[in-house]
């Protein structure tokens, strides 16, 4: 007989009051490997999160808190398959619970679970493709600076900002757009299946849409928080364990351990991550842009 099965036959001490347990995993932001400055959500970031809320024997569900509005179409898939790959092994239920938004690589997520919620505010969708950039060659005509530019194979530069834009460029642009959709409709098709209500034309379109709408789409299961859904589900005692980055007083000893370690900050170093501020600024437009596309 285990420790746990003999303290559960105790008539008293607080594992009596012990409900049923739901992991919880919080992920949030744009989908992708981002910089050292602003770390975004990829299956590198992610995994060690997925693996400590899996990893409890007896649990019933693992709860996913998705407020994304997208990003990387590979770290999404790459997410998603070790969320399902875990849900099979653990033979775990997985619900996922949608706040501002699981739009785009956020929806992806979403689809990764057995059930999908949201607020009826939420935004839901935008099952598309976007690339965006700008074209600069005028402004250098302008200034008069000459581009300078040397390949070994013609389509090595299809989509060069500070060149005119090329018409075999933007097909092949537009070819690889489309693949990667048909990767995004199929993961939707697979997980969803029988519960979308809508037009292939409708749904596929990168549109977006709020919760209630999105229910009557079968893009959800239903309206609800999280709190409130899983009571409904396990009972009042419901216990949610939240997992998230590793912090406290063993993270803390780490850090230091890697500060003594690492030799001091020279000129060339204190260089390097002066030039990251431009990197780590652009970032931050790159995910302003991103939820403005959403209205948000």
């Amino acid at each position: 007989m285990s420790l746990r099965s003999f303290l559960a036959k105790l008539p008293f001490g607080p594992w009596r009051k012990a409900g049923p347990m739901v992991s919880v995993v919080r992920l949030s932001g744009i989908i992708g490997t981002g910089g050292a400055l602003r770390p975004g959500l990829s299956l590198a970031t992610v995994a060690p999160l997925l693996e400590r809320a899996f990893a409890p024997k007896g649990q019933k569900a693992v709860a996913l808190i998705i407020n994304s509005p997208g990003g990387s179409p590979v770290q999404s898939a790459l997410i998603a398959k070790r969320i399902r790959d875990l849900a099979e092994e653990k033979k775990v239920p997985v619900f996922a619970f949608c706040e501002d938004a699981a739009a785009s690589g956020g929806y992806w997520l979403a689809c990764a679970a057995d059930e999908i919620w949201a607020d009826e505010s939420s935004i839901l969708g935008s099952i598309g493709v976007v690339s965006s950039g700008f074209g600069l060659h005028a402004l250098l005509e302008r200034h008069g600076v000459e581009r300078r530019l040397y390949t070994a194979g013609d389509k090595k530069v299809l989509l060069d900002p500070f060149l005119p834009e090329r018409e075999d460029g933007v097909a092949h642009l537009k070819a690889l757009q489309a693949d990667i959709h048909e990767a995004f409709k199929a993961m939707v098709r697979a997980r969803r299946g029988t519960r979308l209500a809508g037009s292939d034309e409708e749904l596929f379109s990168g549109a977006f849409w709020a919760g209630r709408r999105a229910k009557e789409l079968g893009l959800i299961d239903g309206l609800g928080d999280l709190r409130a859904v899983m009571r409904g589900r396990f009972g009042e005692k419901v216990r949610l364990r939240v997992v998230q980055a590793e912090r406290g007083l063993m993270s803390r000893l780490r850090f230091r351990a890697r500060l003594a370690s690492a030799p001091a900050l020279d000129a060339g170093a204190l260089g390097s991550a002066v030039e990251a501020l431009p990197a780590a600024a652009l970032s931050a437009v790159e995910e302003r842009l991103a939820w403005a596309r959403l209205g948000l």
